[in-house]
């Protein structure tokens, strides 16, 4: 299918899910399953999910049994939870949703075969590590008619919000530049579990270094700003400053992007001196900035400086990925443009135009 049509399929789902979900009960939880426990942010998920009367979590798939005992004995997960097989799993269980805390390579794998039980995924970002892996989940789950949703820690900034509204807005002038921020020490030096570092630095399961862990963000919050416009061309730069820490990947890389009236710089980073997700956004007569979660820094025109400002709070459903997530399978909430498929599609064309950018030394121009 030629990538043209594909990032410009519109996902128009019942619900999310199909017609079944629509006559689920939305005062009953939401019944998730979990496939993988690699990913370092499933501990978050349990810290928050296992405190919450409106998520059920009904089973959780891990090929290495050790590693799920490990989670089960920090959490007190019932061990009946367990199962080795994802597809055992959606066939007995029939979960309403399925958590993926996979390396990023697994993405596909999880989503078609998800897609196989009309069963809705959301997956820790990004989606896939190569434009042809994006593609192939569009069209599964397109043809099953399921939800798939990526989640981004980004989407439930305030201050991200608040970027795009005062550009849409018109306050700041028509948009020119956006500089984002990405990253943090590195994943060794801020001591991920072995698990994770593992896969995070396998150019295979991860996609790349710091390349894909963290310039996924800024191809997110660009083709948000984007309202979904591709760019014209992709130009990047990978560097990898630690190779004592990082054999195999890059840990530092830039990536351009040539909109016809603006650009994107993307500065990805396992150099930074500290953890930082932050972004410029330039309009032709002003300014704003995000400042962590919570604050923005605003320059309107004629201004002579910025004034800092905080955001206001993002109204629910779409402050909290499990809420989001719920919302959209069980109450007809629309799903946003961070974590829609049709915007991850496009981040992963971004993100693999990039990867061999770097590699040739060449611009990637898209195919209109």
């Amino acid at each position: 299918m030629p990538a043209r049509f594909l990032v410009s399929i519109i996902f128009c789902f019942t619900v999310g899910c199909g017609l079944p979900c629509r006559a689920a009960d939305s005062a009953a939880p939401l019944r998730v399953a979990i496939a993988g426990l690699v990913h370092g942010h499933a501990s978050g998920l349990f810290a928050h999910a296992l405190k919450r009367k409106d998520i059920q979590i009904v089973g959780i798939t891990e090929p290495d049994r050790a590693l799920f005992d490990r989670y089960a004995g920090q959490f007190k997960l019932d061990p009946s939870l367990y199962h080795a097989d994802l597809e055992e799993l959606l066939r007995t269980v029939r979960p309403q949703a399925v958590l993926a805390y996979t390396s990023t390579f697994e993405h596909r794998k999880i989503v078609e075969l998800c897609a196989k039980y009309s069963t809705p995924v959301m997956m820790e970002k990004p989606l896939a590590t190569t434009y042809e892996d994006a593609q192939a989940m569009a069209r599964a789950a397109r043809q099953a008619n399921i939800a798939v949703l990526v989640n981004y820690e980004t989407s439930w900034y305030p201050s991200n919000r608040a970027a795009y509204e005062l550009l849409h807005s018109g306050e700041i002038g028509e948009l020119r530049k956006v500089v984002v921020h990405d990253g943090h020490e590195g994943p060794k030096e801020i001591g991920v579990e072995p698990e994770f570092l593992g896969w995070l630095t396998d150019p295979k399961l991860n996609g790349g270094g710091a390349l894909f862990d963290f310039g996924c963000y800024g191809a997110d919050l660009m083709t948000y700003l984007m309202d979904g416009e591709r760019p014209l061309a992709v130009t990047a730069v990978t560097q990898t400053i630690k190779p004592d820490v990082y054999t195999r990947v890059d840990d530092e890389a830039t990536i351009v992007l040539t909109y016809p009236k603006a650009q994107a710089i993307l500065q990805a980073s396992w150099n930074w001196p500290y953890s930082r997700k932050d972004m410029e956004v330039y309009g032709r007569t002003g300014s704003v900035a995000t400042i962590a979660n919570n604050d923005v820094s605003v320059r309107l025109p004629h201004e002579r400086q910025a004034a800092t400002k905080t955001a206001e709070p993002i109204p629910a459903p779409y402050n909290d990925p499990l809420t989001y997530l719920r919302a959209v399978l069980l109450d007809g909430a629309k799903m946003d443009a961070y974590s829609s498929l049709e915007t991850n599609v496009i981040v992963t064309e971004i993100l693999d135009a990039a990867r061999r950018s770097a590699a040739t030394g060449q611009t990637v121009k898209l195919a209109p």
